[in-house]
């Protein structure tokens, strides 16, 4: 009771959130005093006592909860259906049938949900591995924190590139500005301010709020934190979504291939059931039958040995560096055909070094490092860069710039128009110990040259020989502001060249035998940059990836219609904007090709959304890590190449168990179905089959284990239903022709009466499909060039030998319909296993032969709510402690997504 009043007291005294379109109606003092706040932010002790009442900063939780997964193992109509099949032939004087039945299903399902369970605690894990964190004040002290523990009242620091954590009244900007397509489509990026707005302005006009989700393009700011989770407009927006997340290619195909399977077992238990009830067969008998058929023809377990495949291959690809978002992301990555990759961080070194300045002229001279350090983004402490843009950190830290800080003493800084990538300049005005004030402007020398009144030829043969030589080169020019207290980007013309400085950003060495993996692997490498052309094409040659054609964002601008003839011919891709980026990856996918993309700053995030793949680094900027599928620990080709190694590796064993189990079962159950046609009795009990196809599936669990042939991962794979509708029709008669042996066997060899014959064909069944997977497992001669792992043969052998064994086992076997086989049989089981075995090896040379691949695959299409989801996923909790003060207010719950890996 001393509890509940505390915790009254305590929601009592925790300011309500206030809505963005209120509070940017309110003056900067006003809504420090509506939130209880000030702008020192605030106390540690008081953000801990109003997460504790208001909740997480989310939108959602995720947890492996097992209730939902069992669900999804009981949600089957065929299971459900033959359940109260069961329950009703109970009543009608088969108790015992039922009894078996029900414990077959429920052995069954504890199978699926104990297999899909583990896997969903696996993509937990993986959830929970992924954190977001932002800047906030608390006691007046910048703190680093996660974003899911923002309250009301927090005081946050915005940097480019970020994700605005949640909704903020601005205190104080500088050049902000916020891509706010997330929320309003709008592509354009919205400046900002601080000055409040009239009362009904639109959201996408709050100028003076930054919006939960969006992110900052350009600039810098700080802001109060207003409204978080559900209660930010982004949260109210993204739980209205929903929790469907978008389907993957994996998804679909399994989508199409469960569609396939449930045309052929209705068609099929149809004819049965209407062909025993027209034999004057008891109804209830041939309806039971006949589901059990359909049961068996089902891969009941396949979603348990996806579940299975994916959370092994999750554990194996962050054992090798790879984190992927969701587990079915993993099938995807194994599909690429063309990897669409930065150039900085990944075909080279990454660490920049500044080499040299020089002159107008080309020569050496220090003035245009004083100027770069003067015109500098990075973020400083204690003389050295503690953050900002690469290039600007390097020249900072620089052996160079310690012999200049004298000089930049005399300085003093006015204004800042910030980088950005459209214009690729960076300029600040500053002011001498004599009052004279300059413009300092430095970026990328083709952008800045464009703006300076005159050039020297001296300087271009330098920019030539540096960029020649694979160098990256940032130039510098000033113009005198005497009379000018701020800037705007339109100031930046009529500039003086001053000079270049030169950095240093060699080639990765592994980076060649990466390139080379990825082209055995079939995998088309084009690289998309922003830096000059003949530096990206010189980085290319050094490691040996051949450069086709070299076209720039103009050559885009250009091309129009003809931009697929372009892409089909090029290699390099320099001096893109982010727009060039997404366009060209979307081109690349209209041609039905599988596209993948890695990168890692603020303009990859729309090619990212885009691609078919996102890939990514863990130190990315925000919104490029939200915008991606797969986060690389370390930015390597090679560790990229080891993830499509893996989803090639687990998309094939998916496929051993499809193949296998379409083509055994529909063999299998042919058979039965034919037999029932002239046979006084069924051939086999439907608690029979369902205990054949429990067996048969818990062998196949082991199959991710199994080893994997070189050609099997070689080139991409993708669904194919046409594929699996021949490879069944075709090997599925192979199968029943031997069933049919069987029956013949035991009718006129063996003189087989009802329980006998049903013993034989359910030994001989279990046999054939189980080790038919020796066969189907490999397109190479089995046992000889391709050996199956240990686990999987093991589990394939011992499932036939529990088979032959239950005969013999007394009550057991009574109650399950069994009796004891004579000897001989099983000298003709193994003759028909190994003739079968040698059959089957026989069809799928001549089918391997003689299929044809289809063409290339359509595109596949993002729905409206894509990118939402996935910045959401941005803002989940993944466990809820209530120590840590994650509880949910009632007020506000937070969506709870527990789905399996599949989902």
């Amino acid at each position: 009771m001393a509890a509940q009043v505390t915790e009254s007291r305590e929601a009592a005294a925790v300011p309500p959130p206030v809505t963005a379109a209120e509070a940017a109606t309110l003056g900067v003092s006003d809504v420090f005093t509506r939130l209880g706040s000030g702008p020192e932010g605030l106390g540690k002790d008081e953000a801990a006592r109003r997460l504790r009442v208001v909740g997480p900063n989310a939108v959602r939780s995720y947890r492996a909860r097992p209730w939902p997964v069992l669900w999804s193992q009981l949600r089957s109509p065929l299971l459900l259906l033959l359940a109260v099949t069961a329950v009703a032939s109970a009543f009608l004087g088969q108790a015992s049938d039922a009894v078996i039945i029900g414990v077959i299903l429920v052995a069954s399902v504890g199978l699926g949900f104990f297999n899909e369970y583990k896997a969903a605690r696996t993509a937990e894990a993986l959830h929970s591995s992924i954190r977001h964190r932002c800047v906030v004040l608390r006691d007046g002290h910048p703190r680093t924190v996660d974003v899911t523990e923002l309250v009301p009242g927090d005081v946050v620091d915005l940097q480019l590139g970020q994700v605005v954590p949640a909704d903020l009244r601005l205190l104080a900007v500088a050049g902000l500005e916020c891509d706010e397509s997330v929320l309003t489509g709008e592509s354009v990026p919205t400046e900002k301010s601080t000055g409040p707005v009239a009362a009904g302005t639109p959201l996408a006009e709050l100028t003076c709020c930054a919006l939960m989700g969006t992110v900052v393009r350009a600039g810098s700011g700080t802001g109060v934190v207003t409204a978080a989770g559900g209660a930010a407009e982004f949260g109210r927006i993204a739980q209205g979504l929903g929790e469907h997340q978008p389907e993957t290619e994996f998804q679909t195909g399994l989508g199409k291939f469960s569609m396939l399977l449930v045309q052929v077992a209705g068609a099929l238990t149809g004819a049965i059931f209407i062909i025993n009830v027209a034999l004057h067969k008891p109804v209830i008998t041939a309806l039971l039958f006949s589901l059990s058929i359909a049961v068996g023809l089902t891969p009941q377990l396949l979603p348990a040995v996806v579940s299975a495949s994916l959370a092994s291959g999750s554990r194996q690809l962050a054992r090798s560096k790879v984190l992927v978002k969701r587990l079915v992301c993993i099938e995807d990555l194994g599909d690429v055909d063309v990897l669409f990759t930065d150039k900085t961080g990944t075909l080279t070194e990454g660490s920049l070094r500044f080499m040299r300045s020089a002159g107008p002229d080309g020569t050496a001279d220090d003035e245009p490092l004083l100027l770069g350090l003067l015109c500098n983004e990075a973020v400083t402490e204690n003389g050295r860069a503690a953050g900002g843009n690469p290039l600007d950190v390097a020249l900072w830290d620089s052996p160079a710039a310690a012999g200049q800080q004298p000089a930049l003493a005399r300085y003093r800084r006015l204004g800042t128009v910030p980088f950005d990538h459209e214009r690729r300049l960076v300029s600040v005005l500053d002011e001498d110990d004599a009052g004279n004030r300059m413009m300092i402007t430095k970026g990328a020398p083709e952008e800045l040259l464009k703006r300076c009144t005159a050039i020297p030829a001296a300087a271009r043969t330098a920019l030539d020989a540096e960029f020649a030589s694979g160098n990256r080169v940032i130039a510098v020019a000033t113009r005198e502001m005497p009379s000018v207290s701020s800037l705007t980007a339109a100031d930046e013309h009529d500039l003086t060249f001053r000079g270049i400085l030169v950095f240093l950003d060699p080639p990765k060495p592994e980076a060649r035998e990466a390139l080379q993996r990825l082209a055995r692997l079939g995998v088309t490498v084009k690289v998309l940059t922003g830096d000059n052309a003949v530096v990206a094409a010189k980085v290319c040659a050094d490691l040996g990836l051949p450069v086709s054609q070299v076209a720039t964002g103009a050559d885009i601008d250009n091309a129009g219609d003809q931009l697929g003839e372009l892409l089909a011919r090029t290699t390099v891709f320099a001096r893109v904007s982010p727009e060039h980026k997404a366009q060209i990856v979307r081109a690349q996918r209209a041609t039905g090709t599988d596209v993948a993309f890695l990168g890692d700053g603020v303009n990859d995030a729309i090619a990212l959304h885009a691609a078919d793949v996102g890939i990514s680094v863990d130190s990315a900027a925000d919104v490029a890590k939200d915008a991606a599928d797969v986060l690389l620990l370390e930015k390597d080709l090679n560790v990229l190449a080891d993830g499509v190694m893996g989803g090639r590796r687990i998309f094939a064993n998916t496929m051993k168990y499809v193949l296998m189990g379409t083509s055994s079962n529909f063999g299998n159950m042919f058979s039965a179905a034919g037999a029932s046609i002239f046979l006084k009795f069924l051939p086999m009990l439907p608690s029979q089959i369902l205990l054949n196809n429990l067996l048969y599936d818990t062998s196949q669990l082991a199959i991710p284990t199994d080893n994997v042939d070189p050609e099997q991962v070689a080139q991409p794979t993708r669904w194919d239903l046409g594929f699996i509708r021949k490879f069944m029709l075709f090997m599925g008669p192979i199968s029943s022709l031997f069933d049919f042996t069987t029956f013949g066997i035991m009718l006129w060899v063996f003189h087989a009466g009802e329980r006998l014959f049903q013993t034989g064909w359910f030994v001989e069944s279990l046999a054939t499909q189980t080790l038919v997977i020796f066969v189907i497992r490999t397109r190479r001669v089995p046992f000889f060039r391709s050996v199956a792992s240990s686990p999987m043969a093991l589990a394939a052998v011992g499932i036939t030998a529990v088979g032959a064994v239950l005969p013999y086992t007394g009550h057991l076997a009574y109650i399950l319909g069994f009796q004891p086989l004579p000897g001989a049989f099983f000298l003709a089981l193994a003759g028909i296993v190994a003739v079968y075995l040698v059959l089957v090896e026989i069809g799928k040379y001549w089918f391997y032969r003689l299929y044809r691949a289809p063409a290339a695959p359509k595109p596949r299409h993002r729905t409206p709510g894509h990118r939402v989801r996935r910045r959401a996923a941005r803002f989940t909790v993944h466990t809820l402690h209530p120590a840590r003060g994650h509880n949910v207010s009632p007020g506000k719950p937070v969506k709870q997504d527990s789905k399996v890996p599949a989902g």
